[in-house]
């Protein structure tokens, strides 16, 4: 907010990096109102409820488990539902994130258009939303380890950060195609395609051990591969699951998305009242 040569107040997005993420902190309760309305809006009138946050990733992890079981992909000691719902997990929370931040701003379309506020926090709830979704998630898979008697490691602490890159990742990407679908429309049907693209070459249903050596190099390069490498890992402990240059290559590609991600909506997030 500043005063024009009128003396009168102008409301208008931070003008340079400090003083925007100042605004966002100050905004930070709408963050929140904005995230438990989601959730509300989500589950409401369902018949079961919050259940459906565990019911997705079970028939997920199903359908998965018997994929592998007919191409007759095994991964050596490792009980197949905890090394599936391993590579579910954070996969659903990412592509949920994506769908929901990349689509939000259109739905959100009255409340940008009366009145003024951090737009960024509207695709960033979205994320959280999708984020606290998956945190109830990680009770099955606690329940998965209990019921196979596997105790993780100390690397287990580890799995926050992965959680992180993974947070990151989403929103990065998801403030970007935001911004891009609101300008061109055609972004809501490009979407969805990225996302069923993305679970194709992503290690779910098979591992990157399985990946054959020559095309390491290249099917790393997707950041999922070292967030989903890195999960594993951290329950199981195991260097089979892991390799550093492709976590290198998820931090390094994360860290550039959320930073052109969050410039490109910045430098865009002053036309939106107008073309939404």
């Amino acid at each position: 907010m500043h005063a024009d040569r009128h003396g009168k107040q102008v409301i208008e997005p931070g003008r340079n990096t400090k003083h925007y993420w100042r605004e966002i902190w100050r905004n930070r309760e709408l963050l929140y109102f904005l995230t438990w309305r989601d959730i509300l809006v989500r589950y409401k009138q369902t018949a079961i409820g919050v259940t459906w946050v565990l019911l997705r990733p079970a028939l997920t992890m199903a359908v998965f488990i018997a994929f592998r079981n007919l191409a007759g992909i095994k991964q050596g000691a490792v009980p197949e539902p905890i090394l599936v719902c391993a590579a579910v997990l954070p996969w659903q929370f990412f592509s949920s994130a994506l769908t929901e931040s990349s689509g939000s701003l259109i739905a959100n379309s009255n409340l940008i258009s009366k009145v003024y506020f951090p737009r960024l926090l509207i695709p960033w709830a979205s994320v959280a939303t999708a984020f606290i979704d998956f945190l109830v998630t990680l009770a099955l898979l606690g329940v998965l380890l209990v019921w196979y008697d596997a105790v993780p490691g100390w690397r287990l602490l580890m799995l926050p950060l992965f959680m992180g890159i993974a947070f990151a990742l989403s929103l990065g990407t998801g403030v970007w195609l935001a911004a891009l679908n609101v300008e061109y429309r055609d972004f809501r049907y490009v979407v969805p395609f990225i996302v069923q693209l993305g679970l194709f070459i992503s290690p779910v249903a098979f591992t990157t051990a399985s990946v054959p050596t020559q095309w390491r190099p290249f099917f790393v390069l997707n950041p999922m591969v070292g967030i989903i490498d890195g999960f594993q890992w951290a329950i199981f402990g195991s260097a089979a699951f892991v390799e550093a240059r492709s976590v290198g290559v998820a931090v390094g590609v994360t860290a550039l998305l959320f930073l052109f991600g969050v410039r490109y909506f910045r430098r865009m997030e002053r036309t939106f009242a107008d073309v939404i």
